[in-house]
C-alpha cells in the first residue's frame, strides 16, 4: 500500500531492549470527496509509522515534511484509562520517498545539529548526500 502525508512531528530514533533501533513517527493524510449535496467534505487520517530498515533517514524527517511511503497498514484498538475505548492505525513502512516542505527545508540538518555527523540515506534508489544533493549515479 501507498500513502502520501505530512509528518506532524520531528521523527524519533528509538532503541530496543535487544539492540535494534527503529524510527518512529506520524502522518497526515487528506482525502476528500463530493457529498450527495454537492458540499466538498475533507477527511484526515493520521498513521503512526514505523521504519525499521536504517535509522540514518530520522534527520530528514522533520514535522510538515511531504513524504511518500510504501508499506502495510495494520489497526490497533485499546481501552485508554478513562475507559473509553480507542482505536488507531499503524504503518509499517518499508520505503520512503521525501518530497520536502518540512520547517527544515532548504537548509541542511548538521545546522539544526551541529554535534551530529552528517550521513548518507538510501532513499528509493539514489543517495542523499550529507549536503542535501542527489546522486543517481550507482556508485
Amino acid at each position: 500500500m501507498d500513502i502520501t502525508g505530512r509528518l506532524t512531528a520531528d521523527a524519533q530514533v528509538r532503541s530496543l531492549s535487544e539492540g535494534r533501533k527503529v524510527v518512529n513517527f506520524s502522518v497526515a493524510v487528506n482525502d476528500s470527496y463530493k457529498a450527495k449535496n454537492g458540499e466538498r467534505v475533507t477527511q484526515t487520517e493520521f498513521f503512526d509509522c514505523s521504519y525499521w530498515i536504517g535509522t540514518g533517514i530520522a534527520q530528514y524527517l522533520t514535522k510538515g515534511s511531504i513524504v511518500e511511503l510504501s508499506g502495510r497498514v495494520s489497526a490497533r484498538a485499546w481501552v485508554d484509562s478513562e475507559g473509553q475505548a480507542k482505536a488507531g492505525l499503524n504503518f509499517h513502512t518499508s520505503k520512503i520517498t521525501l518530497h520536502g516542505g518540512g520547517a527544515t527545508a532548504g537548509k541542511p540538518q548538521a545546522d539544526k545539529h551541529p554535534q551530529a555527523e552528517p550521513v548518507a540515506v538510501e532513499v528509493q534508489g539514489t543517495q542523499v548526500n550529507p549536503d542535501g544533493q542527489h546522486d543517481d549515479l550507482p556508485f
